[in-house]
């Protein structure tokens, strides 16, 4: 399989231009680029897509990296990310029909049995993350609206799973349940964790089952990342207390490390000048914001905290909507960085 992928891959790098433009028509050429907004094919230009180059190795042609989320891949990403597909099988055929290929049938292995997963491994958070799909249309841009967190852009590191197990506390049987995925990732980029919020039926709220959230993978340092952190980074606990703050500030980097333990230990890129640190407002949080705030000053970073009314800044947005959680963030947040990231009252997430 690694090799039938390797050369589709080198297939459609081949001709790079004309899998861009059939794949991701919302973006167009400058100069040896294809740039887009996203591997779904939203319109902007943070997506690079390098159209000419060698055939492996790096510079190679058919590569792309995503200047807002860090996302990077070959043409076959494409193809599954703007197709919405979630299998390997259904990617290569839609590759080999794009290229008039003959439809080719896998032959098994001697041994067909899978390598067994440790359950909870960060092994096993990709395979879940790759089994999921894009949020575009599905419950989990529901559960975010009822949150107050729409529209979604540059939220790449979020994925629907229609169907992921969820298994009691008190130990019964496995079930079904619809959710949203979270990708867990290094400052590298590498997937080392995933993180799951199981929904309603509809997408109108969490799951009503007692842990509606879990993590697995290795989490310690590691992030949700809404954006490539450069000279100034956000970071809290929650995926939607983020999001939120997303909404009021577009465009500036956000990570979420999903615990006060996980914030406090949070590991940060040497580029990072500035760090606003948003709290919850708790014993927990406050802790964790505090050990977080002297890791960042010894490394010689600015710290600047920034202090929801409520609960946290969903809490802040639900309640109060969010022209007046602009407004609160306003006269918290450096004067460089009203104008660079506050901007004229955008209400997008990025």
């Amino acid at each position: 399989m690694a090799r039938d992928a390797a050369e589709l891959s080198r297939r459609l790098a081949r001709d790079a231009e004309a899998v861009c433009r059939h794949y991701l028509p919302n973006g167009r050429r400058q100069g040896q680029y294809w740039t887009v907004g996203d591997a779904r094919n939203t319109p902007g230009r943070s997506m690079f897509v390098r159209l000419k180059g060698p055939e492996a190795g790096p510079g190679a042609a058919g590569h792309w990296t995503d200047a807002a989320t860090a996302e990077h891949g070959d043409l076959l990403d494409v193809i599954r990310e703007s197709c919405g597909l979630t299998s390997f099988g259904d990617v290569a055929e839609e590759a080999r029909r794009f290229l008039s290929l003959p439809r080719v049938d896998l032959v098994p292995t001697i041994n067909p049995a899978p390598a067994r997963t440790a359950m909870g491994s960060p092994e096993a958070a990709r395979r879940l993350i790759a089994m999921a799909q894009p949020i575009r249309g599905t419950p989990v841009e529901t559960y975010l609206a009822s949150r107050c967190i729409m529209p979604i852009h540059g939220a790449g590191a979020l994925r629907y799973h229609p169907s992921c197990y969820y298994r009691p506390d008190d130990g019964g049987p496995a079930e079904r349940r619809p959710a949203m995925i979270a990708s867990v990732t290094d400052l590298q980029g590498r997937i080392t964790g995933a993180h799951r919020t199981w929904l309603a039926p509809d997408g109108s709220a969490k799951a009503a089952v007692p842990t509606p959230r879990r993590a697995m993978g290795n989490l310690l340092g590691h992030a949700v990342r809404f954006g490539a952190a450069e000279d100034v980074l956000a970071v809290g606990e929650g995926i939607e207390t983020m999001l939120s703050l997303r909404a009021a500030l577009p465009g500036m980097p956000m990570a979420a490390a999903l615990s006060a333990s996980h914030l406090a230990a949070l590991r940060l890129s040497p580029s990072v000048r500035r760090l606003y640190i948003a709290r919850d407002v708790d014993a927990a949080g406050t802790k964790a914001a505090a050990t977080q705030a002297e890791l960042a000053t010894s490394a010689g970073i600015e710290v600047l905290t920034l202090s929801p009314r409520h609960g946290d800044f969903n809490d802040d947005l639900t309640a109060h909507g969010l022209d007046d959680l602009r407004a609160a963030i306003r006269p918290q947040i450096a004067p460089e960085d009203v104008d660079r990231f506050l901007g004229r009252g955008s209400s997008t997430t990025g």
